[in-house]
């Protein structure tokens, strides 16, 4: 029997249309500018009370900062104030989610509080005392008075607004993250923060320091009694305690056990793939030599740990032969792979700069551009929180917005902490939009769940989905198998979300090595994503999207009555593109199911945590051409990918669900409802939470199943129809065990 294969190049079907006409809006507002003006202008007043009071060298160039919060009914980015900051003299240098109970709310069944968007704005003090006056001034027919009107709140950005010490050790090591103004120079307000934090009895480490979009994120030294003092520098975010790395270790710690195992006899299947581990490192005696093409040393200087050593080879044992079944020949490796130890001795020594260096070596081999594939396995111990985003997610995520590197990052072992706390949520840098989050499965067979020690979601908004995916990580009952240290062949039993991330690397590596280049990185995601175990029995905080099958044939392969094609290409702001789904030419007959999974890379506002991506999609599913509405210019469209399960009541009114980088959604319909099925496509680009000008272009994918069981040559019937569309055969000899 013929296997049938992916079906390629789809993107030649699509094609640009015109944007449709947006609807007259007849949006109701909750204050009239009056009111608004009896309530905010009292509080901006009481502001500047406070920014007269604040020491000269706290505020760069003389700027405030303060805090304001839109009500729940203006989120989207088209009601964003910037006519009102213009006119005031105000620059917004940052936002983030809040949950408020607004003073009055527009729809009668709304929820008592809901979550809304609190602007962080930058002025001269002189510039603020004048704002009260001009407040006063505006009248109804003015734009910016309706711009006005749409304020909650407006208060000073205090010390205690800055400072997250709860619930740990203080140390005498901090993290600063500091806004950077549109036109400030990062240096620059670095030196005047030394400067400040000197005077308060603190050292800024000049070794390190991570620039992410209008954020600077460094590190000081000194007594936290002084860090009231500290937190009054009107450009810091947030000071916290420096958190430590959780360096992923396993649960347990690995057993080696006197079990043989058999090393296989092929090479790797492909040498075209470019694979990078980023771990703990690799004993010097170990037997997995023939497949490591390069091994490099982040610190030269620095010593070995062998906890850390175990733990590198483990996860590298993981990428290069998924679990080895004891007494058995391990599974061929797809690729070979470069290990970059990027933990050491001075991890081991309690250095407080550990998280700081160590993501200094990660940023290294990221802008080395020299991988398609990277597998992290460890990171801060430290839960994402909704408020901010943390420097080790806003440089990878920046890193990866160009969608040429596919990151599977683990999410951490903390999932029997307190939920109550949100101890057991995924750690940073598993909210990365860009990379592909991976918790534990504790089966490789059927009758999986989440293994209990797996990091929990959400994620952070945008992002709600965490983890994207899971893998087998092993579990009491069925431990992951890898290489256990020494000359010879032996397992070591383990467990942890380290294993499985790579393991769902291991697939990804895989579709690379069997297709070759035709198939991108970020195609590869989709796939992933798209083939995943159905997660429809399991708590979706748990598992995501589902489980990463182990099976290659189910990513790769379609089965009877069965295509999937795959679109890749470059979406350009501000656009719609039409991406037809590619049918046989006669009409289709009974039940089809169309299964679609998009994902793109984007850009990212690491200051704008609210609004974190840059790039959303509007999608809209039109499945007939002669369903047409009287005077319409388009078919009538059907609601295909329903608002995330994560959707509160606010969220589901305003436009976040366009926001997620990740897309999946399954349909049924009859055959003779489908003619020339499209997926209308809109790339609308924002920055700074408001509209972009001269954003680019962005990188998408696209995978489309349709299952239509009465028509068993429907792959072929598709191929024959569109000339266009091509088979993507296997680029190297197969069969090979998966």
């Amino acid at each position: 029997m013929t296997t049938r294969y992916l079906i390629g190049r789809a993107e030649l079907l699509t094609y640009p249309i015109e944007a449709p006409k947006k609807a007259p809006s007849n949006k109701a507002h909750p204050y009239t500018l009056g009111e608004a003006k009896q309530v905010i202008v009292p509080q901006i007043e009481a502001a500047n009370v406070l920014f007269q009071e604040l020491p000269g060298k706290a505020c760069v160039d003389d700027l405030a900062v303060a805090r304001l919060v839109l009500h729940p009914a203006y989120l989207a980015k088209s009601f964003f104030p910037k006519q009102l900051f213009d006119q005031v003299g105000l620059t917004s240098v940052g936002s983030r989610t809040r949950r408020i109970k607004p003073r009055r709310q527009v729809l009668k069944k709304a929820p008592a509080e809901a979550d809304t968007t609190e602007i962080f704005v930058a002025g001269t003090r002189s510039a603020l005392k004048k704002f009260p006056a001009f407040a006063r001034s505006l009248n109804e027919q003015m734009p910016v008075g309706e711009q006005f009107a749409q304020l909650e709140s407006f208060a000073a950005m205090t010390a205690a607004d800055r400072l997250q010490l709860e619930g740990t050790e203080l140390g005498h090591v901090f993290e600063v993250g500091l806004h950077l103004p549109p036109d400030g120079d990062a240096g620059y307000v670095r030196s005047l923060f030394a400067d400040y934090a000197k005077d308060c009895g603190f050292l800024v480490n000049g070794e390190f320091g991570f620039e992410a979009g209008r954020l600077l994120f460094i590190a000081v030294e000194g007594d936290a009694t002084a860090l009231e003092r500290l937190a009054q520098f009107t450009l810091a975010r947030v000071i916290r305690p420096m958190p430590h790395l959780r360096a992923a270790r396993p649960v347990t710690r690995s057993q080696p056990l006197s079990v043989p195992f058999s090393l296989p006899s092929a090479e790797p299947l492909s040498r075209e793939p470019k694979v990078a581990v980023l771990d703990g490192g690799l004993p010097v005696e170990h037997v997995l030599g023939r497949y490591v093409r390069r091994y490099f040393l982040a610190d030269e200087h620095a010593l070995d740990v062998p906890s850390y050593l175990e733990h590198g080879l483990g996860v590298t044992s993981a990428l290069l032969f998924g679990p080895i079944e004891p007494e058995e020949v391990a599974a061929r490796p797809y690729a070979p792979v470069d290990h970059h130890r990027v933990l050491d001795a001075k991890v081991e020594g309690e250095d407080p700069y550990e998280l700081y260096r160590t993501l200094g070596h990660v940023e290294t081999v990221l802008l080395s551009r020299q991988y398609q594939f990277v597998n992290l396995s460890l990171g801060p111990d430290l839960p994402v929180e909704d408020q901010d985003v943390h420097a080790w997610t806003a440089v990878i995520d920046s890193i990866l917005s160009d969608g040429e590197t596919l990151m599977t990052v683990a999410v951490g072992n903390n999932g029997e902490r307190d939920e109550a706390l949100g101890f057991n949520r995924i750690q940073v840098p598993a909210d990365s939009v860009n990379a592909l989050s991976v918790g534990a499965a504790d089966r490789s067979g059927a009758e999986w769940k989440k293994a209990a020690y797996s990091a929990m979601g959400p994620g952070r908004s945008p992002g709600r989905r965490k983890p994207d995916v899971v893998a087998f990580g092993g579990a009491p009952k069925e431990y992951f198998h890898v290489a256990a240290p020494g000359l010879k062949p032996n397992v070591a039993a383990t467990l942890g979300t380290s294993f499985a991330a790579p393991l769902a690397l291991r697939s990804a590596v895989g579709i690379r090595a069997i297709l070759g280049d035709p198939v991108h990185p970020l195609t590869i995601k989709a796939l992933l994503v798209h083939g995943c175990d159905s997660a429809d029995d399991h708590d979706v905080r748990q598992v995501g999207w589902g489980r990463v099958p182990s099976d290659m044939n189910r990513l790769i392969t379609c089965g009877e009555g069965e295509a999937r094609i795959i679109y890749q290409g470059e979406l350009r702001a501000g656009k719609f593109l039409r991406a037809p789904i590619p049918l046989p030419e006669f009409q289709l007959e009974g039940k089809v199911r169309i299964r679609a999974t998009f994902c793109y890379a984007s850009p990212v506002d690491p200051q704008d945590a609210g609004a974190y991506t840059k790039a959303g999609l509007g999608i809209t599913f039109r499945p007939n051409r002669t369903k047409q509405a009287a005077g319409k210019k388009n078919a009538a469209s059907k609601t295909f990918f329903p608002k995330a399960v994560f959707r509160t009541e606010e969220e589901l009114r305003s436009d976040l669900g366009k926001w997620e980088t990740v897309l999946h959604a399954e349909n049924g319909c009859l055959g003779s409802s489908l003619l020339e099925p499209v997926f209308d496509v809109h790339y609308n680009a924002r920055e700074a939470g408001g509209a972009a000008s001269g954003a680019p272009s962005i990188r998408y994918a696209l995978v489309v199943t349709v299952s239509a069981p009465k028509h068993p040559e429907l792959h072929q019937d598709i191929l024959k129809a569109h000339a266009v569309l091509q088979a993507l055969e296997p680029q190297v000899s197969l069969p090979l065990r998966t």
